[in-house]
């Protein structure tokens, strides 16, 4: 069953792929039958088919303004009218005339097609043709030529039909007359009608005629009308006006009253009625200008001044006076009027100004660049008064721009000095032209000139070198400042763009904007690089393009990011032997520290930390020097461990620390109980030992020379054997040029008594030659700046010596 069903729903959907046609008469009544689409299809004679009522029929469209209120579809596929049908109204004229349906075909719930029926309403002959009037009057004149023709109306039939629509025109009467009738077909189809002369009219004969004009459609039976054509034969228009004289010369003041006519001009025609009747006006050849300040009345040939006349027109005035007719064509003639004006009154002169390079009718434009000469603009002065009143002379006052006369009363505006935009970018100009009268009538002219800009400005920096402070160690990207340049020129050659000058593009540690901002492009070190100096490149972006450069230097300001270090001693902990003399000097040794910092950051101070209980040394906390701070006594003797702290003065403040080993001995020993008996026998000493020493040098000048080179030798070995028995002046870790200078201050610290003056002599002598030995290296620049004062220790008149030049 189900495949039954299959195939009739093919068949149906192949049959109803056909479209059907049907037909009406234009005023059948409402509700005729036009046919049955199922029937037509053969839908039902399917075997197929077992259910006929699931088939059903539905129009589409049922709006008011759509084609399916004129038909009504049953659900069965039955067609019917629903209303009466007039084709005339709704189809275009000349043309078949039908409407379209679409019919939905459902089989129960299901859509099977959508169908077209076309309805075909066949025109029937209810119209005749019908001409517009009945009754119509057309003129020949007497002298008319054979083939002249006059138009008629034609004749127009409702009918749609092509046939029903076609219209013939014949003359109804058999009246031998002069007339005939032409037809012919215009573009659209529409017959144009004219009546044309077949023979020469005389009036004096027949003036009028009576002529019967037939339409006959084309329907079966046919319908036709009849139009009357009443012709009359009229008089012929054969005579022109004519004027008194050809031209006419007249003068007036231009202040005449405008109620009295300046001239009355008169034509006369020979011909009767309307061919005689004669009107005035103006010719098209008078100029609109002069003919706005005349009046010519029509009937009489009256002139009249319409206004007072303004003298900035002509005095001389051309007026050409046309004299027609009321025939039929109309015949005309024409006269010349010369109107001069006298001139009664002084009036101001006008100004005309037109620009080269006008932005409106008061202000025009001019490049910067414009040459000196160039033409601005031309100037025409109008002054039309008589005599002095209409002699003008013009003038123009400014420093860049000059008026320079071209003919009367004609002038041009050239350029006299250059202009900058940048200085100044507007002038207002006058331009006062004054009359001759009197007393003497002025008229000024303002326009202004806008100066357009080129780029001829170089970028020009603030300032010729720019300074900034900047930090170390902060991010990248860290705003250093602003680099400020203006170019007063506008639009691109306005534009900057800023770029750094420097050899090494890539690794350069500073970036700038187009906008001049500079900032950088990676973390700062003050230690490594604390002064640059580059150059900053700005551009416009005009054509050409100018550029500028200016000078940069910024300063990397010192954070405190290094500890201070120790370069004395250089070993951690250190060594120190210490040979006290009783009232000598009491500087033992200097310690030497170093900060990479700079400024308050790199300024050091020392202190004792521990091991000074006793309270027998002190450090000068700026200098670094390590000396004594009481008198010395036998009971001091022994070792001490110090420990020495250096800080530096940042924020936050950044130290170091180090311990020196310190073995006293005191020579010559000493008692608590009798310091001053000591004192005194020193000082003889002391004296003693003056002398011995003027003797000595006096006396062996040769063995002076001698000791030195002794001395030389036992220093040299003293060295050697310091270095392996931990002395404290040749200690293995004394390396450096530093450790070497501590050596001689150490040397100088070192107190002890020697016995006679020749052993003093020899110990000098010693000294001597170690310094040498010691100073003799090359001495190194130090790249690091360091904030420990100088320290020179003053000589002593005794010797203090390392211990292992003692032995």
């Amino acid at each position: 069953m189900q495949l039954n069903f299959g195939i009739c729903l093919l068949y149906l959907h192949y049959c109803l792929c056909i479209d059907f046609t049907y037909y009406v008469k234009e005023g059948e009544e409402e509700g005729t039958y036009l046919g049955d689409i199922a029937v037509d299809m053969h839908l039902y004679d399917s075997n197929l088919l077992t259910d006929r009522s699931k088939v059903t029929f539905s129009q589409f469209q049922r709006s008011v303004t759509q084609n399916s209120q004129l038909f009504n579809v049953t659900k069965s596929g039955k067609i019917y009218t629903a209303q009466t049908l007039d084709s005339d109204t709704l189809c275009s004229y000349n043309q078949e005339c039908f409407k379209t349906i679409k019919i939905a075909i459902q089989q129960a719930k299901a859509f099977i097609k959508i169908l077209k029926v076309r309805v075909v309403i066949q025109d029937i002959n209810d119209h005749q043709p019908k001409f517009k009037d009945e009754e119509i009057n057309i003129q020949f004149s007497e002298d008319a030529s054979i083939g002249v023709r006059r138009s008629i109306p034609n004749a127009i039939d409702r009918d749609v039909g092509l046939q029903n629509s076609q219209i013939s025109y014949h003359l109804g009467n058999n009246i031998d007359n002069p007339f005939a009738l032409s037809t012919s077909k215009s573009v659209d189809g529409i017959s144009e009608l004219s009546i044309f002369l077949k023979e020469k009219l005389d009036r004096e004969k027949q003036d009028k005629y009576v002529l019967e004009i037939v339409a006959k459609d084309g329907g079966l039976p046919p319908k036709e009308s009849v139009l009357i054509v009443k012709v009359t034969v009229t008089d012929v228009n054969d005579n022109t006006p004519v004027f008194l004289r050809k031209v006419y010369n007249i003068t007036t003041k231009n202040k005449a009253s405008r109620m009295m006519p300046i001239i009355t001009l008169t034509a006369t025609d020979l011909d009767s009625g309307d061919n005689g009747k004669v009107s005035y006006h103006f010719s098209s050849k008078t100029a609109a200008s002069t003919k706005s300040h005349f009046m010519l009345n029509e009937r009489t040939g009256e002139i009249y001044l319409q206004q007072i006349f303004p003298l900035r027109n002509k005095l001389l005035n051309e007026l050409y006076v046309r004299a027609t007719d009321k025939g039929k064509p109309p015949l005309s003639s024409a006269a010349l009027v010369l109107v001069n004006i006298i001139n009664q009154q002084n009036n101001y002169p006008s100004i005309d100004v037109n620009f080269v390079s006008p932005v409106s009718e008061s202000s025009a434009t001019i490049s910067e660049d414009t040459d000196v000469g160039s033409f601005i603009a031309y100037v025409m002065v109008t002054d039309n008064d008589i005599g002095l009143n209409g002699e003008v002379t013009c003038e123009l006052h400014h420093d860049k721009f000059q008026l320079l006369m071209l003919e009367s009363k004609e002038y041009k505006v050239n350029l006299k000095d250059p202009v900058d935009r940048e200085v100044q970018d507007h002038y207002d100009i006058t331009i006062s032209c004054e009359d001759q009268g009197s007393p003497s009538l002025q008229t000024k002219r303002k326009f202004s000139i806008q100066v357009m800009d080129v780029n001829d400005v170089q970028p020009k920096f603030t300032k010729s070198t720019f300074k900034f402070l900047t930090y170390e160690n902060k991010k990248a990207n860290f705003p250093i400042g602003f680099i400020n340049a203006t170019d007063p020129d506008l639009g691109q050659g306005g534009q900057l763009t800023y770029s750094l000058l420097t050899n090494n593009k890539y690794n350069f540690p500073f970036q700038i904007t187009n906008y001049g901002f500079i900032s950088t492009r990676k973390p700062l070190d003050h230690e490594i690089k604390n002064i640059y100096k580059f150059q900053v490149f700005v551009k416009d972006n005009g054509k050409p393009s100018f550029n500028n450069t200016a000078n940069v230097f910024i300063e990397v300001m010192d954070e405190n990011d290094n500890a201070p270090y120790f370069s004395f001693p250089s070993v951690n902990p250190f060594s120190l032997d210490v040979h006290y003399y009783p009232n000598k000097k009491t500087n033992i040794t200097v310690l030497k520290a170093f900060d990479r910092d700079s400024r308050t950051n790199a300024f050091l101070k020392y202190e004792i930390l521990r091991g000074n209980d006793k309270h027998l040394f002190s450090v000068n906390p700026y200098t670094g020097v390590l000396s004594f701070s009481r008198p010395v006594y036998q009971d001091d003797v022994g070792s001490y461990n110090l420990e020495f702290i250096v800080k530096d003065s940042g924020t936050p403040v950044l130290s170091a620390m180090t311990t020196v080993t310190l073995t006293l001995t005191v020579s010559n020993k000493t008692s608590r109980i009798m310091p001053a008996i000591n004192k005194n026998l020193n000082e003889m000493v002391e004296v003693d030992f003056a002398i011995v020493i003027v003797l000595v040098a006096m006396i062996v000048s040769i063995a002076v020379v001698v000791s030195i080179a002794t001395c030389i030798i036992r220093c040299n070995r003293a060295r050697n054997a310091a270095q392996g028995g931990g002395v404290e002046v040749m200690n293995p870790s004394l390396n450096s040029r530093s450790e070497r200078r501590q050596l001689i201050n150490q040397t100088d610290s070192s107190v002890v008594i020697p016995k006679s003056p020749s052993e003093m002599r020899n110990r000098n002598i010693q000294l001597v030659g170690l310094r040498s030995q010691l100073y003799s290296d090359d001495v190194s620049q130090n790249d690091w700046k360091t904030s420990t004062l100088a320290t020179k220790l003053p000589s002593t008149k005794q010797p203090r010596e390392a211990h292992a030049c003692m032995q």
